[in-house]
């Protein structure tokens, strides 16, 4: 973790407060697997609104304004341990599961989040849904292949910076950002390293300003 739990709880309020006057990621290396945002693209996930999984409601993303959101695509129990262990410090994830055009996926058998979904919708071609539009567009592509393209993408037009499969992650920052784009293949042991440093990131930055 971050240290005591007593530093800890002022963390929501350095990301409410101070989330737009700090750097982000200065200390995150950039490579072919992870990459940092350009926070100088214009617009914010708070531009975009979508329909939870069941359709019976739609959310303005700007409900999320403030929190550290962790976007994803798939489903699993470590992303439920990762929300529980860290929503109380300003940090949530959004789900948005699709079929990504490609062949053969399937959804979560059964499993049951302990945050909020979406709708399916594509995230690639000419039918990609607005938010990973700007998501990839402020994030460079991450990964260097999409492998054989005969074998399981039919989207046009394929694009560079295009999702290459499923399990990519987008941080978003409290100002509705993004910082960062992990590669399907980085795990979310890996991805929770990295949030971890960017909370201890905002922290330090955050006591250096008030001393």
């Amino acid at each position: 973790m971050l240290g005591t739990h007593e530093s800890l709880w002022i963390l929501p309020l350095v990301l409410l407060g101070l989330g737009k006057y700090l750097p982000v990621f200065a200390c995150v290396c950039t490579c072919g697997d992870h990459q940092v945002c350009d926070p100088s693209k214009g617009g914010t996930i708070f531009d975009y609104k979508a329909k939870t999984l069941n359709g019976s409601r739609t959310v303005s993303l700007s409900e999320y304004r403030g929190k550290t959101v962790l976007i994803v695509n798939y489903l699993g129990k470590i992303l439920n341990a990762l929300h529980e262990e860290l929503k109380n410090y300003g940090f949530t994830v959004l789900g948005f599961p699709f079929w990504l055009s490609l062949r053969y996926v399937r959804p979560g058998n059964g499993f049951i989040p302990n945050f909020i979904l979406f709708e399916k919708g594509d995230v690639n071609g000419d039918t990609e849904q607005g938010l990973y539009t700007f998501l990839k567009n402020s994030c460079p592509p991450v990964g260097d292949s999409f492998g054989d393209p005969n074998d399981r993408l039919f989207w046009q037009p394929l694009k560079i910076n295009d999702i290459k499969w499923n399990f990519e992650k987008f941080l978003v920052g409290p100002d509705g950002k993004p910082l960062m784009r992990w590669f399907p293949r980085v795990p979310v042991s890996e991805v929770r390293t990295d949030v971890l440093k960017y909370f201890r990131q905002y922290l330090s930055q955050y006591t250096q300003n008030y001393e």
